[in-house]
């Protein structure tokens, strides 16, 4: 299998995780299936969705439908069993580790493709992992995650920084800017969900 259709693969299987994420949210909140497949979505393509508009390009999905396919997919099996999804949540938030790492990648990727500057492209990797999930957590009125203490948006600047430091050491090596940055990303995740590390926060908000 060659990298790029590793990373398509890795890209679904983001997608249908963050969708998920998305539809457990929706559980909680007590949603009907509507509130499932929008919450779903909104968490699922988001992040990219946000980071084609802003770099100007076409927005993904419109072309490659599949991507909204597997949001309602992943809803509707969430809804019927979302039951079962809560007792193995461990699993769950492994999966959306592997989800941010792989759309950090993909973001930071196409940044480049499109000629911004490493800096930006980094900014779009982030954004790419972790704007679903914030727009997920505004719609649901929640505190959005990306504003926790926990190791997640860091996560994704690591593998960003990963990833264009590589390139810029040496542009023919692409292949190991993606593996280096897929994986310090999801180390540094996998190392603060095994350890509960966080970052430091302000004093006067203990």
């Amino acid at each position: 299998m060659s990298l790029s259709l590793f990373l398509q693969w890795l890209d679904y299987f983001g997608v249908a995780v963050f969708a998920i994420s998305g539809a457990l949210v929706a559980a909680r909140k007590g949603m009907d299936w509507m509130g499932f497949v929008l919450i779903a979505t909104v968490t699922g393509i988001g992040g990219g969705t946000l980071r084609d508009l802003l770099l100007d390009r076409p927005v993904y999905w419109i072309e490659a439908w599949q991507y909204i396919v597997i949001c309602v997919a992943a809803a509707f099996a969430t809804f019927y069993t979302v039951q079962y999804l809560h007792r193995r949540s461990s699993w769950l938030l492994w999966a959306d580790a592997v989800g941010l790492a792989a759309f950090t990648v993909i973001g930071v990727e196409i940044a480049l493709g499109q000629g911004v500057s490493p800096f930006i492209a980094v900014i779009m990797g982030v954004m790419t992992a972790t704007f679903g999930g914030l727009i997920r957590d505004v719609l649901a009125g929640e505190m959005p995650l990306l504003l926790h203490r926990e190791i997640y948006a860091s996560a994704a600047l690591l593998g960003g920084v990963v990833y264009v430091t590589v390139v810029m050491l040496a542009d023919d090596l692409a292949w190991l800017a993606t593996v280096g940055a897929f994986l310090s990303a999801l180390v540094a995740r996998g190392l603060g969900i095994v350890f509960h590390w966080h970052l430091p926060s302000f004093p006067g908000n203990k």
